[in-house]
């Protein structure tokens, strides 16, 4: 699946969860669970044990099948996205704008999604080549945020992260988000072993998104 694709997909599916896992079991059962669920798109964060090899396993397991993307969170710099993007990460995200991880990124032609908060940063992020800017943490803002952001930038594609849930997701794709990335609202049954909730509550965030685009 070319870059083009994998950012089409990102923003059919709408979402993408980001999983933090307290081992690499953990993990991949939290990421079959959200499959399960209808979402297609999963984020492994590097703050997970052992997580590339919770990717590259990942990535082996379901290569062939165009409709599972995995890619790798919490990345910093060019050195951590080098080994995801070699581990099998089909796009990469940070928490805040690494030129140098950017770069490696569009070497590979792998989607890079560096993080930002305010309008400088976003633009910071676009001219370094991010294809969506994650905003984050989102949660101080508010979805108010992104129209703010989108009325001189219209053409930004923001996807913000924290604090988004089944009660505001609406409402964050309804301001104009590209997606939206959720983490503890879509995996927290799995802290009690319930990942049947976890289906559950990917489910429902599908529903809602299309119910806002609608």
């Amino acid at each position: 699946m070319d870059k083009n694709e994998i950012l089409s997909q990102i923003y059919r599916t709408g979402i993408v969860p980001v999983v933090r896992a307290e081992s690499a079991e953990q993990a991949e059962r939290i990421t079959e669970a959200v499959r399960a669920g209808g979402i297609n798109v999963i984020e492994i964060t590097m703050t997970v044990p052992g997580a590339l090899k919770v990717i590259e396993k990942l990535a082996q397991k379901f290569v062939g099948q165009e409709d599972v993307i995995i890619g790798a969170g919490s990345v910093l710099d060019s050195e951590s996205a080098r080994n995801v993007i070699l581990a099998g990460a089909q796009f990469v995200v940070g928490p805040a704008l690494d030129v140098e991880m950017v770069k490696v990124a569009n070497r590979y032609q792998k989607p890079v999604v560096p993080g930002a908060m305010t309008p400088t940063e976003v633009v910071k992020a676009m001219e370094a080549g991010a294809d969506v800017v994650k905003i984050f943490p989102a949660t101080l803002f508010g979805p108010k945020i992104i129209k703010a952001i989108k009325g001189p930038l219209p053409q930004a594609r923001l996807l913000p992260t924290g604090g988004v849930n089944h009660d505001n997701v609406k409402s964050w794709i309804e301001a104009g988000s590209y997606a939206v990335g959720a983490g503890s609202a879509i995996v927290k049954g799995a802290e009690k072993g319930d990942y049947d909730e976890v289906k559950k509550s990917a489910a429902r965030f599908v529903e809602l998104i299309k119910e806002a685009r609608q």
